[in-house]
């Protein structure tokens, strides 16, 4: 006795335990089908292999019924029918669906994620210390931050950053910066607003300035630039260390 064979239509593609990145676009809802805990992975840049994180490199319509966006329906949404460039924009900016249980420990690990990087960023201006990351949650707590499931913990932290300068003593992990200029005094007044701290300074017969300091990490490239553009070259900079903090907990990354 023959088996009898069951067709499945060709635009239905069936897949199970599947997280769903949905989003809307010109009035018609567009799926993606990962796997799961691989969502925010990728979000936060850990993992980078598209193909880790997809099931498959298709556009849905519904991933639980197995319906495959149509061609003429992702052009004239997405400006193009590339399943890859779309499914990775629907994975950067779509929505993940999960459920309330699940969406909540992905929010307290964000969370714990967020106060960590900032614990390892800042220090106490006094001790030259990391807070503990329990302050550092508390604090969160206490100017009610609420995590954005589709930001990195990264972009996340920073914001944090600024909005606990104005709630507790906290000041960015500085870097220690060894800078060569030539004609150093047409150019200290801009070193100045952009130095913390010096720690030597020199100028030699020939006017070059030679000087130590600690610095905001987020002033390299303006540094950078001066020391390229309008020295036109005549200089040099070098990271003497990235975290300036207390000796015996110095880290360097």
């Amino acid at each position: 006795m023959s088996k009898s064979k069951i067709f499945t239509p060709t635009n239905q593609i069936r897949l199970t335990n599947v997280a769903i990145v949905r989003m809307k676009k010109c009035g018609t809802r567009f799926e993606i089908a990962c796997y799961k805990n691989k969502v925010v992975s990728w979000r936060n840049k850990v993992e980078r292999n598209l193909d880790e994180v997809l099931q498959m490199q298709v556009v849905y319509t519904n991933v639980s019924k197995g319906q495959v966006a149509k061609k003429e329906d992702l052009v004239k949404c997405f400006g193009t029918d590339d399943q890859t460039k779309i499914c990775e924009e629907i994975l950067s900016k779509g929505e993940l669906q999960i459920s309330e249980k699940e969406r909540h420990t992905q929010l307290e690990s964000t969370f714990k994620d967020i106060a960590n990087i900032v614990a390892d960023k800042t220090v106490n201006p006094e001790t030259k210390r990391p807070y503990p990351v329990s302050i550092i949650e508390k604090s969160m707590k206490d100017i009610h931050f609420s995590v954005k499931p589709n930001r990195t913990a990264k972009q996340q932290a920073l914001e944090v950053i600024r909005a606990l300068e104005d709630t507790i003593d906290l000041q960015r992990t500085q870097m220690t910066l060894h800078i060569v200029v030539a004609n150093g005094k047409a150019h200290k007044d801009r070193l100045r607003d952009l130095v913390t701290e010096v720690v030597e300074e020199k100028i030699s017969e020939r006017g070059d300035l030679e000087m130590t300091f600690l610095t905001d990490p987020g002033n390299f490239r303006a540094l950078d630039d001066l020391i390229n553009k309008e020295t036109k070259g005549k200089g040099s900079l070098e990271v003497v260390s990235l975290n300036e903090v207390a000796d015996d907990d110095e880290v360097i990354e």
